[in-house]
């Protein structure tokens, strides 16, 4: 295949597939008994996230059964997931805090601010238990994943234990669905006054970053978008494995997209 074949298959360029591999899952070829090998796990992975998520065509690409890619999805996600304290790395030190406010500030006008925080939800399957708790306002069943991150479009955390039908403000920050604390700065609920205005305009524009962020997961990774088909406790794996390879992704400067009319998309789209 091309390099942009590659990349409109598996979301990463070829050199970008084998880092991910040796990084993730490490460098074995072993073929004995037809095992699939590393790279092709993780080949098979990347085709299954960056697909609507349909396993059975997924298979059929790769020349596997359906049994294959779902053992392939559930090995892969939870070795991915287990590596997320390297990937996904919220700021604790005095030094690593500062750091954090200089990026932001050096992009953006809020004072003193290390990132956003919001709430995204991802469609799933009718659970088979507790399946009222799922639907989500708009009526459909999700998971509510919360993430943040910071001035380089880098998820700084992600929880993805939530049912969709959990308020935002449950879980935490962000918008105005959130509760102000000291550490978290949402809008005003009244503007009577400029200073109110103004510092809602600043927020309100700032914090888009969130929503670019989810916009370029859920473009890179398209079954976030649809719909996740996996047993419901491969679930929060299979999520918190797209935030880790959007940092992955981010670490290799590998920010374009290969859509399916074959055109590279550089300008990355809201939350969709």
């Amino acid at each position: 295949m091309s390099d942009k074949e590659i990349r409109r298959k598996e979301r990463f360029s070829e050199e970008g597939v084998q880092l991910l591999t040796e990084e993730f899952l490490g460098p074995s070829s072993e073929t004995r008994g037809g095992a699939l090998t590393n790279k092709e796990k993780i080949r098979t992975f990347l085709r299954y996230i960056g697909d609507p998520g349909f396993q059975i065509g997924v298979g059929e690409d790769v020349g596997v059964h359906q049994s294959t890619v779902s053992r392939v999805v559930q090995q892969v996600s939870a070795e991915i997931a287990s590596q997320s304290k390297n990937w996904i790395i919220f700021p604790h030190t005095v030094e690593e805090i500062l750091e954090a406010q200089r990026l932001c500030s050096s992009k953006y006008e809020f004072p003193c601010a290390i990132g956003a925080l919001d709430c995204t939800h991802v469609r799933i399957r009718k659970p088979l238990t507790y399946h009222e708790e799922y639907i989500n306002r708009k009526g459909y069943y999700s998971i509510n994943v919360q993430a943040s991150c910071n001035a380089e479009e880098k998820f700084t955390s992600v929880e993805v234990c939530w049912p969709g039908s959990v308020h935002d403000s449950r879980i935490l920050l962000g918008d105005e669905g959130y509760g102000i604390t000291p550490w978290l700065m949402t809008p005003f609920k009244e503007t009577n006054n400029d200073i109110k205005r103004n510092f809602n305009a600043v927020l309100t524009k700032e914090r888009v970053i969130i929503e670019r962020c989810f916009g370029q997961i859920k473009q890179r990774f398209p079954i976030l978008q649809y719909k996740v088909r996996v047993k419901q406790e491969t679930i929060p794996n299979l999520i918190a494995s797209c935030f880790i390879l959007h940092n992955f992704a981010k670490y290799l400067h590998e920010d374009e997209i290969v859509d399916e009319s074959n055109q590279i998309i550089t300008k990355q789209r809201k939350e969709l």
